[in-house]
């Protein structure tokens, strides 16, 4: 069996763009929707209807949300210590894949950065009794992977200001927490020579978004592409681009 899965940073609930990210949606041709910044559920079920996916889950003011085609056996919000957003945990029924769904602290900065690791970290540990089957981390990780670069030139005003208050660098690490711990990025593994920009979609500088699975699982991946082209309506439903991927499931 073959999911499509597909992360998408719908950018404050989506209201006012249902109709445009319904239209994105519906032409990755998903069967798994993980949602950041999802806190309207009458929004997330109005996309779960105008796609066609018959499961949703949701929560109001949580970031995390899914739509599904596919029959859900489980779902569950679990908030670790220190984390802004709850992670999302999504169990596909009949198959042996389990997916978290995270978005982690935003903000282009050392402090912000620290933060992450410590929400990163709190979050595997919170799922190490699942780490030995196969399962996903995905979603809007809001930070910069080993060797990719920020040109803070394009960075808003204020978030410029930060980062220069802050030492005119940040030491990004928190997706070597994921490397080290043996999970591989799915997306730079099949794409290593493209950048992956998915942020944001009128001036792409950044990749934010992330699939990782563990690496002795790297034979059920089977694609993993940015959704950059496609739907006109794709720089004015959100400021993220999605990023999609295929697993094989048992």
């Amino acid at each position: 069996m073959t999911l499509n899965l597909l992360s998408y940073n719908i950018q404050r609930g989506g209201v006012g763009r249902e109709a445009h990210l319904a239209s994105v949606i519906r032409e990755c041709d998903a069967d798994l929707v993980v949602l950041q910044e999802a806190t309207r559920p009458g929004i997330v079920e109005l996309l779960a209807h105008e796609t066609g996916m018959s499961r949703w889950g949701a929560r109001p003011g949580h970031s995390l949300a899914f739509m599904s085609r596919v029959a859900i056996s489980h779902h569950e919000w679990h908030r670790p210590h220190g984390a802004r957003h709850p992670f999302l945990e999504i169990v596909p029924e009949g198959t042996d894949l389990r997916v978290f769904g995270l978005h982690l602290s935003a903000v282009h900065s050392n402090w912000t950065e620290r933060r992450r690791m410590r929400e990163l970290r709190a979050t595997l540990k919170s799922i190490e009794r699942h780490q030995q089957g196969f399962h996903v981390l995905t979603g809007d990780f809001n930070t910069l992977a080993p060797g990719e670069l920020l040109d803070a030139r394009l960075l808003p005003p204020r978030l410029r200001a930060l980062l220069w208050l802050g030492g005119g660098r940040v030491r990004y690490e928190t997706i070597k927490i994921m490397l080290d711990a043996r999970y591989l990025d799915a997306y730079r593994a099949l794409q290593p020579l493209d950048k992956g920009f998915t942020f944001p979609t009128w001036s792409p500088h950044v990749r934010l978004d992330f699939v990782f699975l563990p690496e002795r699982f790297a034979d059920r991946l089977e694609d993993c592409r940015v959704v950059r082209e496609g739907d006109p309506l794709l720089a004015r439903a959100s400021d993220h681009f999605p990023l999609r991927a295929r697993l094989k499931t048992a």
